[in-house]
């Protein structure tokens, strides 16, 4: 009998903490909204990468200057790998 209640009291503190998580993630992904996300919002410009191909939105790529064409990167070391191919 008290082997089925320690069960008992473990198996509920299990389901316990995880319906906590489950309502805490719930609640933090609502009041966060769409502002804390990264993925950007339908229509926005997306540029790619010359250097590893990926794409990334045009207000939050890496920019360089090559005369007068604007090249987009995803990160400081693409444009980098970038600048030193073509120096």
């Amino acid at each position: 009998m008290l082997l089925r209640l320690a069960l008992f009291v473990i198996l509920a503190f299990f389901v316990a903490r995880a319906f906590w998580r489950l309502l805490d993630g719930i609640v933090e992904g609502a009041s966060r909204g769409g502002r804390g996300s990264q993925v950007p919002q339908r229509g926005v410009q997306m540029v790619r990468d010359p250097v590893c191909g990926t794409f990334v939105a045009a207000d939050r790529a890496v920019t360089l200057a090559d005369g007068r064409a604007q090249i987009y990167f995803c990160s400081d070391t693409c444009r980098d790998k970038y600048r030193a191919r073509t120096a």
